[in-house]
């Protein structure tokens, strides 16, 4: 049996650990790269990822000076060169090279902010610091916002986008961060125009991230942005989709007529399914037709209505197809969905089971099965 592949594994080991004692001793003379291996690795141990940084970040500190000036200077010195400014996507860096964006928040945050600011951006040209810059806009909000204001401007499209990044408010295993879109959407204002798709795409995440609690506002600030037509418009249509996923999904009719695809035209509908009643594990077949009397394009899904323990349901919705609906013409659609009993996600239990067809973000069919 193939071992599991361990993330924290392939990231952290003796020789990622071999490489920044190298780059650190190779600039700072008195730094002693075989003390800072030995102890780094044998503090692995069962350390999870970022357990991982903040221990190889606690023996880089035992070798650096102890006041922070001087500190963020060594760790400025030990920088490799910004990653490849002629890439313009997925170009992350490496995770050992974080350290300088632990150790600014540990020691820069308090007493230091602006030199912590600096180191962080020098840092984030070699890996993203949009976890690290996250204190400094709870603790310093308007000191961090102005720097941002200027960095969304910068000719390095890594510190662009930690504008962006660093802003989000669900950003995934960060902490929170205490703002307001009335804070961030004019940073987005700018970066939604960038060239960069490493940028445009955070822009998008961001985005959708404000989706979960201000679903309107999105959708009025992707039409101020197709009216200011400053960015190319492939691109922006390829953001506000992205960024409208999660209300595409959920059928979110401003959204969606954003999109153009409207909800106020009567789809008939009719669905029919391969059989009545399915085991765990079976393929659900079902085929449904569409017709319109007009042609009108469209974003066809289905929800599944799951049967839950002590009565209870719960719901989740699938892709089925992004078409067009011809003038008196039927659009037939087919789809094989596997109920899987062994998904680790999602349990699934006996009883009656509902699926629903949606068309533009209106319910169009609907038909029930027993799961068994």
């Amino acid at each position: 049996m193939a071992e599991k592949f361990s993330l924290k594994d392939h990231l952290f080991n003796e020789r990622t650990v071999a490489q920044l004692a190298g780059e650190y001793a190779a600039a700072l003379p008195f730094f002693h790269a075989d003390r800072f291996q030995a102890e780094a690795l044998s503090g692995f141990g069962s350390r999870e990822l970022l357990a991982r940084l903040d221990w190889m970040a606690d023996c880089l500190e035992a070798q650096l000076a102890t006041d922070f000036p001087t500190m963020a200077d060594q760790l400025t010195a030990a920088m490799q060169p910004p990653l490849d400014p002629n890439l313009q996507d997925d170009d992350f860096g490496q995770f050992i090279h974080a350290l300088p964006g632990i150790l600014a928040v540990r020691h820069g945050l308090e007493d230091h902010r602006d030199r912590a600011l600096d180191l962080l951006y020098e840092a984030t040209k070699r890996f993203s610091m949009e976890f690290y810059i996250r204190p400094f806009l709870n603790r310093w909000q308007n000191q961090t916002l102005a720097r941002m204001a200027a960095w969304a401007e910068d000719e390095n499209y890594h510190v662009r986008r930690l504008v962006s990044e660093g802003t989000r408010p669900k950003l995934p295993w960060a902490k929170a961060v205490t703002l307001d879109t009335s804070h961030t959407l004019p940073l987005l204002d700018i970066l939604h125009a960038d060239q960069t798709r490493y940028v445009t795409r955070s822009v998008a995440n961001h985005l959708n991230d404000i989706t979960k609690t201000k679903p309107d506002l999105v959708v009025k600030t992707l039409q101020n942005w197709a009216r200011a037509a400053q960015q190319d418009d492939n691109e922006l249509a390829w953001m506000t989709r992205h960024g409208l996923r999660t209300l595409i999904k959920q059928g979110h009719g401003p959204a969606l007529a954003h999109l153009g695809y409207r909800g106020d035209v009567d789809v008939s509908a009719r669905m029919t399914l391969s059989q009545e009643a399915y085991a765990i594990g079976d393929v659900l077949e079902f085929t449904s037709t569409l017709k319109a009397a007009t042609a009108l394009p469209v974003i066809v899904d289905y929800r599944i209505i799951f049967a839950r323990p002590g009565g209870k349901t719960a719901e989740k919705v699938f892709k089925l197809k992004v078409g067009q609906i011809a003038k008196g013409k039927a659009l037939t659609l087919s789809k094989k969905h596997r109920l899987k009993g062994d998904a680790t996600t999602f349990k699934l239990y006996p009883g009656a089971h509902q699926i629903i067809l949606q068309v533009n973000g209106v319910d169009v069919a609907q038909a029930a099965f027993e799961l068994t």
